[in-house]
């Protein structure tokens, strides 16, 4: 049975007893704990914890899943196990409060043994050690010998973290043979002899946090069974480097190391880091990951130079990874389509990555070279390598320190890694924020909202709702509120069945308005989500407020919504003229959508040239102008799939969707307000473009009243300047150019003088020579004038030496000294205490026979002269 015959037969089987057949989640997961989705039930987390309403209560999934950063990280196993991936598919059946054990129990073992055809007498199963129900059910509804099950403990238990859901877990592995390990079992036996390829997890209990659990009302099913696992159990392999998945990639490893594979251990283990991280890099690139220096870019960009650094190792000096990446979505693309479609981009950003990898490796080997030559692998404290060196290869060479680890590793030696963690502080403190926190839970008080009265009803279209029952009230926390004057300990959240609030998702921020009862009201100042469908008002109560259960008029500030809409729906039309310019590389990766003006961060590898910004602003009005309709509706994921909608970044979507058809061309996934034509909008305007990181650029812009304002308030500035330039405004650009041309004649007539007056002078000054030496404070002449009287003085008959000093115009303090080349005094020496009398400094290298020294301290001077005159004379 090859990948495509496992995963139809997989979902084939749970829809015929009633599971819905769901496609793969991105590779980005919603919940903020998570570098990655790194497990099939990660989407379904909500449902477990009671956090959303599942929209069906029997799923099936194939789930696309990483684990390479953070908690779940398996890189540093990769090709040096059979077990190990980073990229692999995870096959799963849900029930969410449906069927328990006595149902999911024989269906595992039903398609285990009779569709996948595996032999019963080399199949075992674990149970945890306290639960006797699920070891009953394996030995009397399913017949499995009480022999072949085992009792785990810590192995067959699974938590969402220290408070929440939990539950035993029940696993069936296969005996590979006496060939690959010993026997006795999972429990006692060789790991690689005994492998799992299914995983049933009981959530059955409630922790607390204090060790003690609660049985849970509705309990459920979370099945994980690895794809590449049973692949290799079914083809008959050894490991599942020789499934019909990797097959092909590791062909291409030999064609690109020009080895064969199997015939040297360390280069298989290249060869499969090569395949590994070829899947690895081109699912996430897909799914809008890239290379970058923070969270999930980081990752990525590790795993390709990883990849890159064992072709080096290898000697191949041709990239590998495009090549690589090409193979995955021949082999892969069939199932994932999103991955035909990014063929091209996929090659293009990793291409990129590993040429800019390559022109620094070998500088960075070098330093790698030298700094552990003088290092033993055989002496305890010599065999470290400073941390200060891993900073420096990171921060000039790019190179990922565990990089740096892995080859020290190769060599017998470690990292003081303390020494790196210390120059490395603000990054990591960075990384720590972004990966901060854990599993989090929603207030119990929302969720009972949600189970007593549903989701709030969004009256989408109307700017008001006259009988918008009041839910509830709460005070909001000290802190957790925001008002023009900052934090609010006087702010309430009230929860309406009904609102016309759009509460902020998607870019788009929340609305503000008024909820309004017979005997007071609330000033809204924001709307948020409390949950999934439950809309949170936060405001500021006026009068008396508003009481539970009473009707109340909910109004929302529609001038202000209006100013919203046009720049939500000028932001997908901005969206598809930077797709028609740039390339449809471009994919958004956040937004902010506010009544005054519109952010749209996307992914594209070079700034944006004014041309291009030019060309991107007249297509999008081009669009407008035409004033196409704009048609918002819902309909499900599979019709938005089949014609074509962008979904937008960090956006959730379920069975349901709203799809945006701004005009001709422009059609997206978006739960957001938008115009009724394109015409709404106004003219868009790019206000500025710039870089937010990485392969990521930022535009702001502004559409309708604010386009106005703003090239009302240009025309304003160019009728000043044409004023003060005696000018028609057509004309400002040619009078600034005289003007400017005029300044540098009177510049350089300034100069021309100032160089006159300084030879006049220097006769002066050289007549009042101290031993040949001449020491004077020029009041407010500017320093290269200072600096062409003090050569000028120098070169008259007798002198030895000159210093001089001023306090130009602009500011600060100039410092002079000239001596004679031919002399013995030095112009350092004679500066060196004057210029921090006047609290500066000069860079001069060598002993030059003329300094310029600057300095911030004015009223210095005459003791700063008075050093240097002493010097210059030996006194």
């Amino acid at each position: 049975m090859r990948a495509g015959e496992l995963r139809e037969a997989f979902n084939s089987f749970w829809a015929e007893r009633g599971h819905e057949v769901r496609a793969s989640a991105s590779l980005i997961p919603h919940e903020p704990s998570l570098l990655f989705t790194v497990a099939g039930m990660v989407p379904f987390m909500p449902y477990f914890l009671g956090e959303e309403v599942p929209p069906t209560r029997r799923m099936v999934t194939i789930q696309k899943c990483v684990r390479a950063g953070g908690k779940h990280n398996d890189l540093d196993d990769i090709g040096r196990t059979n077990r190990h991936f980073t990229f692999f598919e995870m096959m799963g059946n849900f029930s969410f409060g449906d069927y328990f054990k006595a149902e999911a129990i024989p269906w595992a073992w039903e398609f285990v043994t009779e569709v996948l055809g595996l032999e019963r007498e080399k199949l075992w199963v674990t149970v945890h050690v306290s639960d006797d129900e699920a070891a009953e059910i394996w030995q009397t509804s399913v017949g499995v010998p009480p022999e072949r099950i085992q009792r785990l403990d810590k192995d067959n238990w699974w938590a969402a973290g220290d408070v929440g859901p939990c539950g035993p877990c029940s696993e069936i592995f296969y005996d590979l043979g006496p060939e690959l390990g010993d026997g006795g079992g999972p429990a006692h036996g060789g790991e690689d002899r005994f492998v799992e390829i299914w995983n049933l997890v009981f959530m059955q209990f409630a922790a607390d946090g204090t060790g003690d659990m609660t049985p849970l009302e509705a309990p459920g099913i979370d099945t994980g069974a690895g794809l590449e696992r049973i692949l290799a159990v079914l083809q008959g392999v050894p490991a599942a480097w020789d499934i019909d998945l990797f097959a092909p990639l590791l062909a291409e490893a030999e064609r690109i190391c020009g080895k064969t594979y199997g015939a040297d251990p360390e280069t298989d283990v290249s060869m499969r880091i090569f395949a590994d991280h070829a899947r690895t890099t081109a699912m996430l690139i897909s799914d809008g990951v890239f290379p970058s220096n923070e969270d999930r870019g980081y990752v990525l960009r590790r795993i390709i130079r990883r990849a890159v650094r064992h072709a080096w190792v290898l000697g191949v000096t041709d990239v590998v990874m495009p090549r690589l990446v090409e193979i995955v979505v021949d082999v892969m693309g069939d199932h994932y389509t999103d991955l035909v479609k990014n063929r091209q981009f996929i090659a293009d950003v990793v291409a990129r990555e590993e040429e800019r990898f390559r022109t620094t490796l070998a500088a960075g080997q070098k330093i790698l070279d030298e700094a552990t030559s003088g290092l033993d692998s055989t002496v305890l404290d010599s065999n470290v390598l400073d941390g200060e060196v891993a900073f420096l290869l990171h921060d000039t060479h790019g190179f990922p320190v565990e990089v740096t680890e892995e080859i020290l590793t190769e060599r017998g030696l470690s990292l003081n890694r303390s020494g790196f963690e210390a120059a490395m502080e603000r990054q990591r403190e960075r990384a720590r924020a972004g990966r901060a926190g854990g599993p989090t839970f929603a207030d119990e008080r929302y969720r009972e909202i949600l189970a007593q009265f549903g989701p709030t009803d969004f009256v989408r279209d109307a700017p008001s709702v006259a009988d918008a029952r009041v839910l509830a009230t709460f005070d909001v926390p000290p802190g957790d509120g925001q008002d023009d004057d900052g934090p609010s300990d006087d702010l309430v959240e009230v929860f309406l069945d009904r609102t016309p609030f759009y509460a902020e998702s998607g870019g788009q921020i929340g609305d503000i308005g008024t909820i309004t009862g017979p005997d007071g009201s609330i000033e809204v100042l924001d709307c948020t989500y409390a949950l999934a469908d439950l809309h949170r008002h936060i405001g500021r109560v006026v009068g008396d407020g508003v009481e539970v259960g009473s009707l109340a008029t909910a109004a929302i500030d529609d001038e202000r919504r209006a100013a919203i809409r046009r720049n939500h729906t000028g932001t997908h039309i901005l969206h598809w003229a930077l797709r028609e310019v740039l390339g449809d590389h471009v994919k958004q990766a956040g937004s902010l959508v506010a009544p005054d003006r519109l952010r749209f961060d996307f992914s594209h590898y070079e700034a944006v040239s004014r041309d291009q910004l030019r060309e991107i602003e007249r297509v999008a009005n081009a669009e407008i102008i035409a004033n196409g309709r704009c048609r918002h509706y819902e309909t499900s994921m599979g019709h938005a799939q089949a014609i074509g909608a962008i979904a937008f970044f960090g956006d959730k979507y379920g069975d349901v969707v709203r799809v945006l058809e701004a005009g001709e061309h422009s059609t997206e996934l978006c739960g957001g307000t938008h115009v009724a034509a394109l015409g709404d909008i106004g003219h868009l305007r790019i206000v500025s473009e710039a870089s937010i990181g990485s392969n990521m650029r930022r535009i702001e812009a502004v559409t309708g009243l604010a386009t106005v304002d703003r090239l009302a308030d240009a025309e304003d500035t160019l009728d000043s300047l044409a004023e003060m330039l005696n000018a028609q405004p057509d004309e400002i650009a040619s009078a600034v150019q005289r003007r400017l041309d005029e300044t540098k004649e009177l510049r350089r007539q300034v100069r021309d003088l100032q160089r006159s007056m300084a030879a006049s002078r220097a006769d002066e000054l050289a007549a009042g020579a101290d031993d040949g030496v001449v020491v004077a404070d020029l009041g407010d002449l500017e320093r290269d004038s200072l600096r062409d009287l003090a050569v000028s003085v120098r070169d008259r008959a007798g002198i030895r030496a000159v210093v001089l000093a001023s306090a130009p115009a602009a500011g600060g303090v100039a410092l002079v000294a000239a001596v004679d080349p031919a002399g013995d005094l030095s112009a350092g020496d004679l500066l060196r205490d004057a210029a921090r009398t006047v609290g500066g400094g000069f860079g001069a290298k060598g002993d030059p026979p003329l300094v310029v020294a600057g300095g911030r301290n004015p009223d210095g001077i005459g003791d700063a002269l008075a050093q240097a005159r002493a010097a210059a004379l030996g006194e």
